[in-house]
């Protein structure tokens, strides 16, 4: 991953200037966007608004984005590389196509095969891939070898009135998706579809470990898991969110803090254990995950929110035959099957919205984990 960040995609970046008058309609030839200037401090700014769209190019209106914790990992500074500030925020978006740029090949369409065309509305994919590597070539974008960084946290995102896309990148949304359940299915959606479906191979009829259940991608793994017929054991911090677990569908709710997961999951299964553990949690639950295994059981992990490193005992490990899968991101497909998941129904939880001037209110509200499913900013 590159140490330096390469220009904003469509021209390079004026830098931003605070905005007298951010919460009205920007002036023509400006737009509004949300910049991080420092460690938890973030401005909604006026700024330049893209050129035209470079061949091989469209440009999309943001109408909606969804906050995930890597949102609240860069507030706090925790890029885990070299970045430059300010940055504009924002790591997964919905939106509409106002201008398609020309094509890089006069005999190929403009958008590089798709059919892409203004008033289409899409989302995009985050990852600034190279479509060139060997893994882009396998459709396993989030294995490129050559990756630029990831949009809203190594470089600028998706937290503006307008930008330039790579065509390659966008995904349409497919008709009666609206744009604040859409703009959760390039990381939130996609990422749970990744992990259970290409990672842990979770099948019908099998029974699950999903832990916090509350989150965002913990409620969408519920309602994933459920729709292929699983059990499903899930984790929670509180009985409001107890209930809202159990109506979702989840089979068994255990509140965390007053019962050890580990001993009702045992009891449960009659001390046979689950097929699949779905881990984001981190040193807090990862131990626990491994021992509500069944032999030959599957983890899957995205994510280490409790802290980075823990310790396992490898004797266990090898004895009862554990599978562990790391599984960072989504590919492009995975970003498809989930849009067309919820177009047949299966849609997002959504526990609050935000306008796009409070946009730290809801990394406030998603660093408490009070959260019950996703946080939309709209614009």
């Amino acid at each position: 991953m590159s140490d330096a960040a390469p220009p904003a995609l469509g021209g390079e970046r004026e830098a931003p200037t605070r905005s007298q008058a951010a919460r009205g309609k920007a002036e023509e030839g400006r737009m509004r966007a949300l910049s991080l200037v420092g460690d938890r401090k973030i401005e909604l700014v006026e700024m330049a608004a893209p050129p035209a769209p470079a061949a091989g190019e469209v440009q999309i209106a943001i109408k909606a984005i969804g906050l995930n914790h890597i949102d609240v990992w860069g507030w706090r500074g925790m890029a885990f590389a070299k970045r430059k500030l300010p940055l504009i925020v924002g790591v997964e978006a919905a939106g509409e196509i106002v201008a398609v740029g020309p094509s890089p090949d006069p005999s190929a369409p403009a958008t590089g095969g798709m059919t892409l065309k203004v008033g289409d509305r899409v989302v995009a994919y985050g990852g600034l891939t190279c479509g060139a590597c060997k893994a882009c070539r396998e459709g396993r974008d989030n294995l490129c070898e050559n990756v630029a960084g990831i949009m809203g946290f190594h470089v600028d995102g998706f937290a503006r009135d307008r930008l330039n896309m790579p065509a390659r990148l966008v995904v349409p949304i497919p008709p009666g998706v609206s744009f604040r359940d859409a703009a959760c299915a390039p990381v939130a959606f996609a990422t749970v579809q990744h992990m259970l479906f290409d990672n842990a191979k979770l099948e019908p009829g099998e029974t699950i470990l999903v832990q916090a259940g509350g989150s965002g991608i913990g409620t969408a793994a519920i309602k994933m898991a459920k729709a292929i017929g699983c059990t499903v054991i899930t984790t929670v911090g509180d009985d409001e969110k107890a209930a809202k677990a159990k109506a979702l569908g989840a089979d068994h709710v255990i509140n965390y803090r007053t019962d050890r997961f580990e001993g009702v999951v045992r009891k449960l299964t009659a001390k046979k254990g689950v097929d699949v553990a779905f881990e984001h949690v981190g040193p807090d639950t990862f131990n626990g995950s491994l021992l509500c295994l069944k032999r030959g059981g599957r983890l899957v992990t995205c994510g280490s929110t409790s802290g980075q490193s823990t310790t396992i005992n490898l004797f266990q490990l090898y004895l009862q035959q554990y599978r562990i899968f790391g599984s960072f991101g989504a590919s492009i497909r995975n970003i498809n099957e989930s849009l067309a998941k919820m177009a047949s129904g299966l849609t997002p939880v959504i526990d609050t919205e935000f306008a796009l001037a409070d946009f730290e209110q809801g990394l406030a509200r998603l660093e408490t984990r009070q959260v019950f499913g996703k946080i939309i900013v709209n614009f």
